[in-house]
């Protein structure tokens, strides 16, 4: 059960930051086109299709709104890492 809608909603806000961040810089590896490119788009679709098909199962087996943020944005974090370091 979601206790704290104030906390939720600030941790939302930063994962929107964070998102959009690693769309950034999504964008401008895909703009640099070649293999990497390739892989880049590829690995995107994957992680997108597994991380909703994780959160599903996770709310599904009754754990909270919260975790599957945290587990979203530990997944953002490593990508953001991933993709400065590639530039």
């Amino acid at each position: 059960m979601v206790t704290n809608w104030w906390k939720l909603s600030s941790d939302l806000a930063l994962a929107n930051l964070e998102a959009q961040r690693v769309i950034a810089l999504r964008l401008a590896k895909l703009a640099k086109g070649g293999p990497a490119a390739q892989r880049e788009s590829r690995r995107m679709v994957v992680e997108k299709i597994a991380a909703s098909a994780e959160a599903g199962l996770a709310l599904a087996a009754g754990r909270t709104p919260q975790s599957v943020l945290r587990r979203y944005r530990t997944i953002m974090r490593a990508n953001g890492k991933r993709l400065a370091k590639a530039r």
